[in-house]
Order: C-alpha cells, then structure tokens, then sequence
C-alpha cells in the first residue's frame, strides 16, 4: 500500500498535461496525452475519445483504461469515463458476483448526469459471477476482498484532477450485490475515500453463500417442488398477507410480520400433486422462512422472506437437485480458500462445523463488510443509503435490516447519517413484481447537498404503471384507500404493526 501511495504522488505530479497537447485539438487531444501522464502505479494505460451520442443521450468523455499494481502479483484493471460535461463529482461503482464491473452499460447512467465515472475488475479479468479460478493468486484474493476498491478510487482522484484541473468536488459509491459489500467494506476501511455511499443489496457477509448452500440442502431433503407447488404456495401467502398493507397488489409490504403457515397446505385425503404439500416439504418451507443458526446464535441460513417463492430458483435449486456452484454462491469453487486441504461435501455442509470454519479463514475475515462501527465514516460528514428488495433470494433482506440496527447501536449520530429502505416485492437487485427503480443516486446527491436525510423514496417498474412510496426502515407504506393506487401520495408511512 506505501509503494502505491509512492507511485500515486509520482502519478499525481506527473498528471499536468504538456503544453503542446493542450494545444492540439481539444478535448480529443487531451484525452489522448491522459495515457502518456503517468496514472498512479500503472503498468500499462490507453484513452481514447468518445463522441457524445445525442440519439441516446450519452456525452462526449475520456476512457482511460489501466491497471494497477500495487504490489508484485496484484493486476488492478481500472476504466475511467471523464465526461466533457462534468459535474464536479467522481462516482465510484461496484460489480457483481466474484467479479468486478468496468462495462459501460455501469457507468452509463453516472455518464448520462455528468459525474466521472470509476471501475475496476476488481483485481482479475473474469467477468462471469462464478468463476473463481484467479483465487489461486492470494494477491487477487486481497484485491477482490477490499483493494481494488480502494486502490480505484485512489487513482481516479489523481486521474480528475490532472484531466479537469481541480479536485472532485464530492465523491459517491454505488453499487449492489457484491458491488452492495464493496460500498459497505469502503465505508467501514477507507471511511475517507468518499463522501457519501449507495449499498444495495449488500453481499457483506459469507451468510449469503452459505445460505445459499444450507437451502438448497434444504430443499433436496424434502424432494424438492414442482413450479406448480410453488406457484400454490405464493398464491397462499398473497391470500394471506397481501390486503394488510391496505391494497391487494400482488405484493406483501411487511413480510416479516406476515405470519402464514405451511402447514395449511399438507395434503389431506385424496390430495396430491400440485394441490398440496407433504409434510416434509411444509416443515422444508418453515425452516427457509426461519433460517438456521449457528452455534454462536448468528444465523447459518438467513430467512428467507414470505411472497417472494417464485423468484427463489435464481439462487436455490428448488426442484431438490442439490447444491451447485451458483446455487452455493460460488463457495464450492473456493474449498481451498476457505478449507485449505480438507474435504468438504456441500450436500452435507454443517451449520456447527463448516459455516463457522468458512467465516473464520483468513478470507472470510479481509471479505466480510461485517463491522458496525462507522464513526470514522461519519465523523468528515459521511452518508449511507442502503437498500434491499423484500424479496431477494440471495443475501437476505433480514441481514440488511440487521446490519442497519447493529450500526445505529455502535455509530453514535448514525440516525441521522444512514438510511435503510426496502422494496416490495423485489428480487435480487431488481426484478420480480414490485417496483424496483429508484434514483438513488438522484436522493443521495440531494441529501448531501440539502443534509436533510430522506424519509421517502419514490419506486417505480419500467414498462408498468406500477408506481410506488418506499419507507425509511422500519416504517413501511399503507394504502389510504382514497387515491390512485400507483400515485405514491396516496400511500403513508406507518410504523410496523
């Protein structure tokens, strides 16, 4: 990390451009010397300029594409996006899975509103979510867990000042999913590299992964379901919990306090197929709605949330086929890592023995965003939005909501520097019936600059009329009756009952 510091204060210095370049054409001219000017630790860099595209709407900018080295064995691939109409802000972004993110489908919504924009592979070139055969390299393993972030950031400072000339006025992160645990581990470990910070369903803990493997053994043990069992058992939820938020809608507003029973559906005389449920499979049921703990009382499989059955595929195998690299979260790839030589059956794993080992290795401690305490974070004025769809089948809604309590406990003046809001009927960073677009970043820039903290969130579904009010946790929305249902004025935020 000193060397990388060394290299950037070299970068940095090196960052004026030549006078004969900003004599050449412009900006494209510009852009061009920007590889030639010495980004900080960089092996190998390349720009070029883009022309700005009116029919989509995207501006004229600088791409500089590099990688960074901080130390012998560690490849930091990095994109800058410089937009011609810059508006004074760097904005950080995350990736997904086990990887990083430098597409420019990313940074294209931070480019449309004119913030320079920074990605990074996150230390290896895989872009698939469960490929982790760079983990062999213990230095990708470090940059994956919290570096790259970090070493992104550091760099894209040096690279905005040396291309616009002056310092970013603000600095946001955002991203979901693992890009959710990169915003959180920024927050927590570099509480200095921005200013305010946007994590969405946050992967922050291996609870996520061996979740994802404890449910899928869990299914596996009761035969597993039919879509059609699913679909009758989502029907049941909805019968039972859906009008509570005082508008039958297909979606269930507080679904921790919906209270519906499995056990309703055992088949009874003459019952079979997709009509019922055998016992085995209702208390299957009861315990992914649970969870499992572990034995220090932390949970080894996190509840899984009522009304969001038919999504749970996209990260379980719900017809009772067993574990697999995605539906383990890519853990199975990763035994080495986190069980050095012994062997480990993921049909079989262990809520006493191989989730507390898992967390424990020396990786699970450098991957999890677990800590609670963002004094530091807070401390220079710093804000955090989180977010998390109600029904995500990947890391859990209830880890989300825990991480928030535990942080307002542990960070004095955090009530008033991080919010939490949730998202009916929402899958894994989108999708699934609820509404799930929001301008976060839009909301996040407004409470920096107002320092009021946001108390609504508006959501909507592209393509759909469907249009509603998010509630800071732990309020959550009701219905008034009165109005037009996809008008988020006719809902009001309440506290749980």
């Amino acid at each position: 990390m000193r060397r990388s510091l060394v290299y950037l204060l070299v970068g940095t210095a090196a960052m004026a451009l030549p006078a004969a370049a900003q004599a050449q054409s412009g900006d494209a001219a510009k852009c061009a010397a920007l590889a030639q000017s010495g980004i900080g630790g960089a092996k190998a860099a390349t720009a070029k300029w883009v022309e700005a595209d009116t029919a989509k709407g995207m501006p004229a900018y600088c791409e500089l594409a590099a990688t960074l080295s901080p130390v012998a064995g560690s490849n930091i691939g990095v994109v800058y996006r410089l937009p011609a109409n810059w508006n004074g802000k760097l904005l950080g972004l995350g990736g997904g899975g086990w990887a990083g993110n430098v597409t420019l489908q990313a940074a294209t919504p931070g480019l449309k509103a004119g913030y320079a924009t920074a990605s990074t592979n996150g230390g290896h070139p895989s872009t698939s979510p469960w490929d982790v055969e760079w983990s062999s390299n213990p230095e990708a393993l470090t940059d994956f867990a919290y570096r790259a972030i970090n070493q992104m950031t550091v760099a894209g400072k040096a690279v905005v000042q040396g291309y616009y000339g002056r310092k970013q006025d603000k600095a946001y992160f955002q991203g979901c999913s693992t890009g959710g645990r990169m915003a959180l581990m920024e927050a927590q470990r570099f509480p200095d590299d921005y200013d305010a910070i946007i994590a969405r369903a946050p992967v922050y803990t291996l609870q996520v992964q061996t979740s994802g493997i404890l449910r899928s053994m869990t299914v596996a043990g009761a035969g597993g379901f039919s879509p059609g069992q699913i679909k009758l058992v989502n029907e049941a939820v909805l019968g039972a919990c859906d009008a509570k938020d005082g508008l039958k809608d297909g979606l269930i507003n507080d679904p921790a306090r919906c209270g519906w029973s499995p056990r309703t559906l055992i088949c009874k005389a003459g019952q079979s197929g997709d009509s019922c449920l055998s016992a085995k499979q209702a208390t299957a049921l009861e315990t992914l709605y649970n969870g499992i703990k572990a034995p220090d009382g932390s949970y080894a499989m996190l509840p899984l949330s009522r009304g969001g059955e038919p999504v749970w595929s996209a990260f379980m195998t719900v017809d009772g086929t067993g574990v697999t690299q995605a539906s383990g979260g890519g853990m199975p790839g990763l035994t080495k890592v986190f069980f050095g030589d012994r062997k480990v059956d993921f049909n079989q794993f262990t809520p006493d023995k191989d989730v507390p080992e898992a967390r424990g290795s020396a990786f699970g401690k450098a991957y999890e965003a677990n800590d609670p305490d963002l004094k530091r974070f807070i401390a220079h004025g710093g804000k955090l939005l989180l977010w998390h769809g109600e029904s995500d089948p990947g890391p859990s809604p209830v880890a989300t909501a825990d991480y928030y309590q535990r942080v307002l406990k542990a960070t004095p003046g955090a009530a008033n520097a991080v919010r939490l809001f949730m998202a009916p009927g929402v899958s894994h960073c989108g999708g699934g019936p609820g509404a799930d677009s929001t301008d976060d970043l839009g909301v996040l820039d407004a409470w920096v600059t107002s320092g009021k903290a946001p108390e609504t969130m508006v959501a909507s579904k592209n393509g759909a009329p469907l249009k509603r009010q998010l509630c800071a946790f732990p309020k959550v929305a009701r219905f008034d009756g009165k109005g037009d249902a996809n008008d988020p004025a006719s809902w009001t935020c309440e506290a749980p009952k």
